[in-house]
């Protein structure tokens, strides 16, 4: 398949970004590494009539750190954060998550930021971002601002992005060196989208991610309390009555996968 015609525009700043999104006039989707939105492109489930290119704005692969938080760039790559690039304890839980992202071709291209803001439920930094915490830094019209991670994800493909805003970073917590991290997903072979996802953190507070759903990924609050009390373990049952009492639209398979992704999940984290 081949893209429906469109426009291509090479950006050179975030402010052209943001004034031709201002200014736009039918349907523009912003460009990062490709990953995401070229193959919709491609099957002609997305068809803008104009793609805004960042691949040469300055500003958007930056990775640092200052006290307990850490700054990374939108355009920063998979692959970037697979080599150990990010620092610490939140590096060393981002590289695995990012070595089990698709294939190398692919993660030398695609972005942190394009695969949150394209919002696809069973991608992985959606799930893994939110059980850091921590928030997405965005730019529009009315200047710069955060917004934190719990709740950006709304819906499939659906995040709290202004028609006139770009993401161009994330400020996440720099975990300490105890804090203990679990993830695990399922899927059909290695490579492949994931059917579920479970992404636990546990250091200064405890947080446990239900991803790869219909929807948007979302934390289980009684996990976490029970992750807080002092447990080290959850079986595939207790996990599945806990998420029965979520309205997630699971049938018995994927309530299954689920509850054995996140046992699995606090399973690693505590191995």
């Amino acid at each position: 398949m081949k893209p429906a015609i469109f426009e291509h525009e090479r950006m050179s700043s975030i402010d052209d970004v943001v004034q031709a999104l201002a200014n736009a006039d039918g349907e523009v989707r912003v460009l990062g590494g490709g990953q995401s939105i070229g193959p919709m492109m491609n099957l002609r489930l997305a068809q803008p009539d104009k793609v805004l290119d960042l691949s040469r704005v300055e500003g958007l692969d930056g990775i640092s750190e200052a006290g307990d938080r850490l700054s990374i760039g939108a355009r920063v790559t998979h692959a970037r954060i697979e080599d150990g690039e990010v620092p610490g304890t939140t590096g060393a839980y981002m590289q695995f998550v990012a070595s089990g992202i698709s294939y190398r071709s692919v993660r030398n291209r695609g972005t942190i930021g394009g695969s949150v803001a394209h919002a696809d439920p069973a991608a992985d930094w959606p799930t893994a971002l939110l059980a850091l915490g921590g928030e997405v830094k965005v730019v529009g019209s009315g200047g710069e601002k955060s917004i934190p991670l719990d709740g950006f994800q709304v819906g499939p493909f659906t995040t709290g992005l202004g028609w006139d805003e770009v993401l161009i970073g994330f400020d996440l917590p720099a975990l300490g060196p105890n804090t203990k991290w679990g993830y695990y997903k399922v899927n059909r072979k290695p490579g492949e989208f994931a059917d579920a996802i479970g992404a636990v953190i546990i250091g200064n507070e405890a947080r446990a991610v239900c991803g790869a759903t219909e929807s948007a990924p979302f934390r289980v609050f009684d996990i976490e309390e029970k992750l807080s009390g002092g447990a080290t373990e959850l079986s595939v049952a207790d996990a599945r009555e806990i998420l029965s009492g979520h309205d997630a639209g699971f049938d018995d398979y994927e309530l299954q996968i689920h509850a054995v992704a996140l046992s699995r999940a606090i399973g690693r984290a505590f191995a």
